[in-house]
């Protein structure tokens, strides 16, 4: 679709935390809030004319590669919150996108994000095709206070899980959504821990994509969680948790 007239390279969208979105006591789930900035930073691309429709007339579709979050603290159900999202950077088949989470003009989330342009019938990387120069891209502007980091997935994980992907957890992308991955891992942590609101950070590292009847496994070391599929890691996440 062309470019919206309501286009801004800085994008502010606002939204309501519903009891769907909350964990028992009230606070917004760790995964809805990544499917905030998901939604949020489609919302970007789509009045900007590089959605995933605008994409897929050349077979292409933004994938998650990187991803790191660091929270003050959560919003809660009934709660108004606006999230603010910018492109960092975008050449070739990269862009890193920044997404802010606020109550008002308090900010308390932070949020970079790393994507690759995908070729839907190859399944590999490859340069975008639709042009973005009309894009502004603010170098200088970072939303978390730490960068990306390598979380390090070569040592020992024991098996905590298994599970068989289900059609249920696939996307317009057909394979697992990239919040899947985390629902998978944060469902195996203490829930005190999650309800406690311990977890200030949290970074995920996507490797290989997993797709319907995929069977994977979930592993751990201490605070590093992956999942993998037929003695691959696919997808690495690390919780930064309260002294």
């Amino acid at each position: 679709m062309p470019i919206s007239k309501d286009f801004t390279s800085i994008l502010t969208k606002d939204w309501e935390i519903n009891f769907l979105q909350c964990y028992p006591n009230g606070f917004l789930k760790y995964t809805e809030l990544c499917n905030l900035f998901q939604l949020t930073a489609a919302t970007h691309s789509e009045v900007g004319g590089i959605s995933f429709s605008d994409m897929q007339e050349y077979n292409q579709a933004w994938v998650l590669s990187k991803m790191r979050v660091e929270i003050k603290r959560l919003p809660k159900w009934k709660d108004n919150v606006t999230v603010k999202t910018w492109i960092n950077s975008l050449e070739n088949s990269r862009s890193t996108r920044c997404l802010e989470l606020y109550i008002g003009d308090e900010k308390i989330v932070g949020c970079e994000t790393f994507w690759a342009v995908f070729n839907t019938e190859t399944r590999r990387p490859e340069a975008l095709a639709l042009p973005h120069e009309h894009f502004e891209k603010y170098l200088n502007d970072k939303a978390t206070a730490s960068l990306f980091s390598r979380i390090n997935l070569q040592q020992e994980f024991e098996v905590i899980g298994e599970r068989v992907v289900q059609l249920s957890d696939l996307d317009i992308v057909n394979h697992a959504n990239s919040v899947k991955y985390l629902e998978w891992c944060l469902d195996c942590v203490d829930a005190n821990l999650l309800l406690n609101q311990d977890l200030v950070a949290f970074e995920m590292n996507y490797l290989k994509e997993v797709s319907l009847n995929d069977a994977i496994q979930i592993g751990q070391n201490e605070t590093v969680f992956t999942i993998s599929k037929a003695g691959k890691v696919c997808f690495g996440l690390e919780l930064e948790l309260k002294d």
